[in-house]
């Protein structure tokens, strides 16, 4: 079973965040997942949903440092990275180091800035370090980006293609709140004495030992063949009896779908003290790593048909122990 210490310091860190950021708890667990997998998370829905508040509040529990880049087309690779200055006192160049060097990053409406801006950020992400000129510089451990996406503009934008974005872990959408949620945050916001500031709960170091807990989970050989079986029929789906689902995918997940999806189902177990997989844990994860993988076509899109609906047809129809 997870390590008890850990175990209440991961509870006390979620009611912590719970007194800053309201009804967002899912959003949590997954940026948590993504960066205790050494993973990052792709974001999209509409502004005001706290994405922000949320990832800077985990920042302060987890006493690390964030850094919010806002991506423009005006964006400049060496805005992101830095880039080299000339020291007149010296009388020679050095390295001014850019945003990207931090524990926690927020890139913010990511598809607003050009593909030379967007590369670089994921090549940081990719190869966990920076190149400015002829240095190269190891980024700070734990490394975790969220990035954003708006859904409602598209007008000026630069959508990332379909390579880069298999590099995010998982793709999460986040939806308006519940009314009650909405109306504590609504009569939290309104009450300017009471404003509360998250207290640090995990280091550096606790997350070093939780990334080591995790890499400990034990998944059976039948669940790891669950998780292949599940990719393959993103891929070959006439195979598993998916006739209608068939005619709508382009393309299949990649194999980073599987790595993500056997790590995302063992932090989930940790989260819940234990020490081994179940069935219900890649279920869970499966629809946030698969759906920005799953690749539809412009007849789905004629039919209104999402990822989503595409990947439930997919877990209700392949089997455990096929």
């Amino acid at each position: 079973m997870a390590d008890l210490h850990y175990s209440r310091k991961i509870k006390h860190m979620f009611a912590e965040m719970g007194k800053v950021v309201v009804g967002q708890e899912r959003l949590l667990n997954r940026l948590l997942i993504g960066l205790f997998t050494g993973g990052h998370v792709l974001l999209e829905g509409v502004p005001g949903l706290a994405k922000t508040l949320t990832i800077n509040t985990l920042a302060r529990v987890l006493d690390l440092d964030f850094h919010r880049i806002q991506f423009t087309p005006d964006l400049l690779p060496a805005d992101l990275v830095g880039t080299m200055i000339f020291d007149r006192k010296m009388d020679d160049f050095r390295v001014r180091k850019g945003p990207i060097f931090a524990n926690l990053i927020l890139a913010d409406e990511v598809n607003r800035a050009p593909a030379k801006v967007q590369s670089a950020l994921l090549e940081a992400m990719q190869e966990k370090q920076v190149t400015i000129g002829d240095f190269t510089f190891p980024l700070d451990k734990p490394f975790f980006v969220m990035a954003t996406q708006n859904p409602v503009e598209q007008e000026g934008t630069y959508p990332l293609p379909e390579a880069q974005v298999d590099r995010f872990m998982m793709k999460v959408f986040v939806d308006y709140l519940e009314k009650s949620d909405e109306l504590e945050v609504m009569r939290r916001m309104t009450n300017m004495e009471a404003v509360y500031e998250a207290k640090p709960i995990l280091s550096k170091e606790d997350i070093v030992t939780i990334r080591k807990e995790i890499n400990r989970i034990a998944i059976s050989e039948t669940l790891e063949h669950y998780i292949i079986e599940l990719v393959f029929a993103t891929r070959r789906p006439l195979q598993y009896g998916l006739k209608d689902e068939a005619k709508y995918i382009q393309f299949g997940a990649s194999p980073r779908a599987s790595i993500a999806l056997n790590l995302g189902a063992k932090v989930l177990a940790y989260f819940d003290d234990r020490d081994y997989v179940l069935p219900e844990d890649i279920k869970e994860i499966a629809p946030d790593v698969l759906n920005h993988r799953v690749l539809l076509n412009y007849e789905a899109e004629a039919d209104g048909i999402t990822s989503l609906q595409v990947i439930d047809s997919i877990l209700r129809r392949v089997a455990i122990g096929r």
